[in-house]
């Protein structure tokens, strides 16, 4: 019958404590290193637009014809 009326109202749990930050000056310059070769990566990559093998498209030989 507890329901009924209603129970007291529980306790909420302690908020976590705060994440402790990496103060490890070798840590920090190995992920700024590490950022920085990806953004090398990916400056790389958008600038070729072909594969290994060259452009795969086939070259337009044929030239144009004057009609009349």
């Amino acid at each position: 019958m507890g329901g009924l009326f209603g129970s007291k109202p529980k306790a909420l749990p302690p908020p976590p404590p705060p994440v402790p930050t990496p103060e490890d000056p070798a840590i920090e310059e190995a992920r700024k290193k590490e950022r920085e070769a990806a953004k090398r990566r990916r400056g790389r990559v958008a600038t070729i637009l072909t594969s290994g093998l060259g452009d795969p498209s086939q070259p337009q030989v044929e030239q144009k014809k004057l009609l009349g």
